[in-house]
């Protein structure tokens, strides 16, 4: 129970981090490509910190991919969810406590089809690449991991991030969104659902593909 609760509290902690960066872009005004290297640098610094302990999954979708390729039992999926979901609400919570801010209107920018293929592309891709690079026995030991998890992150802010799709490839920086009201909530339910999708494919691409 005692080494359930610190990954747990890691992924708090892990998602905090890289929700407190996305807010800061957002709301303290984050201009050209700044954002999108702070949140990929964030993600990775954090996967270093915290990837011995929890798997720095930080994202609910990771770690659904992680329970398909069989790298975190199912039962502990939930309690996963839980912390990062509390953790970049938290995150959230204090940006707007921090820069007090009117609330614009909740809308949706980007067209369903739109939304839906780019979030899917890059959480796909952010699962794929957690999960050869930190889970499978040919890359075991590597130093890389964490590079390799933040720049795709990257990679998809630059590629579709709010020019598709929020660029979230995430549920608990959908529901960080959320609290923001930098997106309406139905917006970032199809967020969360594509990016469930993505890591459910991703899972099941990664047991077709790897060589164990």
């Amino acid at each position: 129970m005692k080494e359930n609760f610190k990954k747990y509290f890691v992924e708090f902690i892990g998602t905090f981090f890289l929700m407190f960066t996305v807010a800061s872009a957002v709301r303290f005004g984050g201009q050209g490509v700044i954002p999108a290297i702070a949140i990929g640098f964030a993600l990775m610094v954090m996967v270093y910190a915290g990837g011995h302990v929890s798997g720095g999954h930080y994202n609910p979708a990771v770690s659904v991919a992680a329970a398909i390729r069989g790298a975190l039992p199912w039962k502990q999926v939930v309690p996963y969810w839980i912390s990062q979901i509390l953790g970049g609400a938290a995150a959230a919570g204090l940006a707007i406590y921090l820069v007090p801010a009117e609330v614009p209107a909740c809308t949706c920018p980007f067209g369903l089809p739109q939304l839906i293929i780019g979030e899917f592309l890059f959480t796909f891709a952010l699962c794929y690449v957690v999960l050869h690079v930190a889970t499978a026995k040919g890359t075991e030991g590597n130093s890389f991991y964490g590079l390799a998890i933040g720049s795709t992150v990257t990679v998809g802010a630059f590629a579709v991030g709010g020019i598709l799709c929020n660029g979230a490839f995430n549920p608990a920086v959908a529901v960080g969104l959320g609290v923001l009201g930098a997106s309406c909530w139905a917006c970032l339910g199809i967020t969360i659902l594509a990016n469930l999708v993505g890591a459910i494919v991703a899972g099941f691409v990664f047991k077709l593909t790897d060589i164990e």
